[in-house]
C-alpha cells in the first residue's frame, strides 16, 4: 500500500470487518489478530463481544490482569448499558474495581455458576483455570493473547468451542518465575506465548493484523514499526501537524529544557549524559529524569491533537516515566517527591504495557551498564518504553551504548524447533539509538 492511497480510518475499518466476519461466520476454531501499540485492541474486543452477544452466542472473555478485565467490563457497560454482563472474580479482598457495583447490568461473583445464562462473562486467565462447566461457551475472546503463557491457554481451552485471540506481538513475552530452557523447542513449551503455541499446532488459522496505531504520532510510528514490527508494518492514524506540544514558559537554556523543546518539535529527544559505568540506580540519571519531568510541568505544557481543537494542559497524570527495573522506578519516585511532583506515573515496562500518555520520559535500559544482558536486550522491553506516548518521548541515557552493543553482540543460542524473534534486541536497540542520535542534547550535570 502506498503512502498516497493510505487512508487510516478506511484501512482500520476494512481490517475490523474482516476480523469480525471470520469470528462470527468462519468455521475455524480460532482467529488470531496481531495489533501494534495503540491500534484499538480493546475497542475491537468490545465490538466483537457486542456482535457475538447480539448474535445470541454465549461468550467468555479472558484477560490477563484484573485491571484489564475491569476496564473491558466498564467499556462494555458504556457501549451497551442494557447488556447483562458477568464479572467472575477471585475470593481475595477487593478483587475487582468497586465502580462495577454502581452498574445495575453487571453481576459480580466468585462462582461461575452464579453467572450462568448471562450473555457475556469476563475474568482473568488465572480464575478461568479453576472453572468447570458441563457445557462449554460457544465463543471466547482472549485479550492480550501474546502475554498469556501456553500452559494458561491449555488450562482454559476446554471451556469454549471457538476463540478470537487479540494481542500485540511486539510487547514483552509472557512472564515465568522459573527457567524455561529445558522446554525450548518442544511443542508443549509451557512458557511460550499462547499464540505462538496455537499457531505452531494450527498453522492454517486465519490471521489478521490491525494496520493503524491511533496512539503513536506520525513522528513515532515509522521508527517503532521498522524497529519492532518489520514484517507486520503499521502506520499512524494521524499526520505530521495533527498534534502539537507547546509551552507557555520559554526554555532556560538547560539540557533538560533543550531536550524538552527538541521532543516537542520532533517527537523524540535524547538527553545524553557523559559515558560512565554506574550503579543501576545511577544518581545523576535519576535526577536528570526527575528534572525533565519537573520542567515539563513548570513550563505550562499544552497538547493539541485531533481529539479536540482546544489545547489540553499537560498535567501530571498525562506524563509517565518508564524504567527497566523496579529499584530504578523507586529511586525516580523518591527524586520526584523531593522536587514536589507526587502524581506522575513511574513504573517498569512490564507495568506500563497497555497504557497511554501524552509524554513519556524513559531511562534507557542500557544506560551506564558495563554489559548487555538478555534481560536488557529483550526487544519487547524497549518496544513498550518507546510506544506509550501520543506526543513525545524523551530518553535519558549515558553515552557509549552503541559501543556497548558492539562489544556484546547478540549471542543467544538458536534452539531447534523455536521461532526466532526478529528483530532481536541488539538490532532493535541499534535502530532506536541511530534515530535518537538525530535528536541528541548533551548534558553535563
Amino acid at each position: 500500500m502506498t503512502t498516497v492511497d493510505f487512508e487510516p480510518g478506511a484501512a482500520a475499518d476494512r481490517a475490523t470487518d474482516a476480523i469480525l466476519h471470520d469470528t462470527l461466520h468462519g468455521s475455524e476454531r480460532g482467529v488470531v489478530v496481531d495489533s501494534p501499540p495503540g491500534a484499538g485492541k480493546s475497542t475491537l474486543v468490545v465490538r466483537a463481544a457486542l456482535e457475538l452477544a447480539g448474535a445470541g452466542r454465549s461468550l467468555m472473555v479472558v484477560a490477563q490482569t484484573n485491571a484489564q478485565v475491569d476496564d473491558l467490563v466498564l467499556r462494555l457497560a458504556e457501549k451497551d448499558p442494557d447488556l447483562p454482563v458477568g464479572r467472575l472474580h477471585s475470593s481475595d479482598t477487593d478483587p475487582y474495581d468497586k465502580a462495577l457495583d454502581d452498574l445495575p447490568q453487571v453481576r459480580t461473583s466468585a462462582k461461575a455458576a452464579d453467572l450462568g445464562g448471562l450473555p457475556v462473562v469476563l475474568s482473568t486467565a488465572a480464575k478461568w483455570a479453576h472453572v468447570k462447566v458441563d457445557e462449554p461457551w460457544r465463543h471466547a475472546i482472549v485479550d492480550e493473547a501474546y502475554q498469556m503463557r501456553s500452559d494458561s491457554l491449555l488450562a482454559v481451552a476446554g471451556l469454549f468451542e471457538r476463540a478470537l485471540f487479540v494481542g500485540d506481538p511486539g510487547q514483552l513475552d509472557p512472564f515465568a518465575i522459573v527457567g524455561s530452557e529445558q522446554w525450548a523447542g518442544l511443542s508443549y513449551d509451557p512458557s511460550a506465548s499462547a499464540v505462538s503455541t496455537l499457531l505452531a499446532h494450527n498453522p492454517d488459522l486465519p490471521q489478521h493484523r490491525l494496520p493503524v496505531s491511533w496512539r503513536l504520532p506520525a513522528s513515532a510510528a515509522p521508527l517503532v514499526s521498522d524497529a519492532f514490527y518489520p514484517y507486520t508494518p503499521f502506520r499512524s492514524g494521524t499526520d505530521h501537524g495533527d498534534r502539537r506540544l507547546s509551552f507557555a514558559v520559554p526554555s532556560d537554556g538547560s539540557g533538560p529544557d533543550r531536550v524538552i523543546d527538541e521532543a516537542a518539535d520532533s517527537g523524540w529527544g535524547l538527553l545524553e549524559l557523559p559515558a560512565r559505568h554506574t550503579p543501576r540506580t545511577d544518581p545523576e540519571a535519576v535526577r536528570a529524569v526527575a528534572t525533565v519531568v519537573r520542567r515539563l510541568l513548570d513550563r505550562g505544557g499544552a497538547a493539541t491533537s485531533e481529539r479536540s481543537p482546544d489545547p489540553a494542559p499537560l498535567t501530571a497524570d498525562r506524563i509517565a516515566v518508564g524504567t527497566a527495573h523496579r529499584d530504578q522506578a523507586a529511586a525516580i519516585r523518591a527524586a520526584l517527591t523531593e522536587l514536589g511532583v507526587p502524581d506522575v506515573t513511574v513504573d517498569t515496562a512490564n507495568r506500563l504495557q497497555g497504557r497511554e500518555y501524552d509524554v513519556t520520559v524513559v531511562l534507557h535500559p542500557l544506560s551506564g551498564r558495563p554489559d548487555a544482558t538478555a534481560f536488557h536486550l529483550e526487544t519487547g522491553r524497549l518496544c513498550v518504553l518507546a510506544s506509550r506516548h501520543r506526543h513525545a518521548c524523551i530518553v535519558v541515557c549515558r553515552a557509549g551504548v552503541t559501543g556497548l552493543l558492539d562489544d556484546y553482540p547478540s549471542t543467544e543460542p538458536v534452539q531447534l524447533g523455536t521461532l526466532t524473534k526478529f528483530p532481536d534486541g541488539w538490532e532493535a536497540n541499534h535502530a532506536v539509538l541511530a534515530h535518537l542520535t538525530e535528536h541528541r542534547v548533551p548534558f553535563h550535570p
